[in-house]
């Protein structure tokens, strides 16, 4: 159920690629505690996005999760900011976070929905 989604006006590698969804889901796994077989993942690079006026390297990530913790936004913030900056050079101060806790009844999978 949690889905994390990047937006980055950089172009990876083939290697990051592949490389990045994979790391970028177990890190939402184990930072909410959830099982990884729940968590998707979508990186869209190349992206046209500016920031601040300016087409340095940014990004933008939505984590939409049922049940997210508010009270932990700050340390997911950190958390996911330094695994960007990490992985793919963009500074923390160049990337926006998106946190979303929707209501179960509008959150569907396998059919149904989860309230």
């Amino acid at each position: 159920m949690p889905l994390l989604t990047l937006t980055t006006n950089q172009s990876l590698s083939a290697d990051q690629k592949e490389s990045l969804p994979v790391r970028l889901s177990a890190e939402v796994a184990r930072l909410l505690g959830k099982p990884e077989s729940y968590v998707m993942v979508i990186v869209q690079d190349g992206q046209s996005l500016t920031m601040g006026g300016s087409t340095d390297a940014a990004a933008y990530l939505k984590l939409k999760s049922l049940g997210l913790p508010e009270n932990d936004t700050p340390a997911l913030s950190e958390a996911l900011c330094d695994l960007v900056t990490e992985t793919l050079g963009i500074p923390a101060d160049r990337i926006y976070i998106e946190f979303f806790n929707p209501p179960r009844h509008l959150w569907g999978w396998n059919r149904g929905t989860f309230g």
